[in-house]
C-alpha cells in the first residue's frame, strides 16, 4: 500500500486571483515581507499497487485525467510506501 501525494498548482501564465486576494490580505495583516501568494490543491490518494512505480503511474494518471486542468495546471507526485501496509 502506497500514499500518493500530488501537489496541483497553477501555471504562472495563469492570473491567481485568490492567491492576490490571500496576498492583499496578509499585507492588511502585518506580513509585509510576502511578496507573491499562489495558491494551488494539495491531494493525497492511497493506492494499492505491487510497487511504487505502479502507484506513481496511477498517481500521475490520475491527476493527469481527473485531479489537475492540463490546460491551466501543473502537478507534482511524490509516493511513498505506508509504514505496516
Amino acid at each position: 500500500m502506497f500514499k500518493a501525494e500530488i501537489t496541483v498548482t497553477l501555471r504562472p501564465s495563469i492570473l491567481d486571483p485568490q492567491g492576490k486576494a490571500a496576498h492583499h490580505a496578509l499585507g492588511e495583516l502585518g506580513f509585509n515581507g510576502v511578496h507573491q501568494v499562489r495558491i494551488g490543491k494539495f491531494i493525497e490518494l492511497e493506492i494499492d499497487a505491487p510497487s511504487a512505480e505502479e502507484a506513481t503511474r496511477m498517481a500521475r494518471e490520475a491527476a493527469d485525467k481527473l485531479l489537475a486542468n492540463p490546460v491551466m495546471e501543473d502537478f507534482q507526485v511524490k509516493v511513498n510506501e505506508l509504514a505496516g501496509a
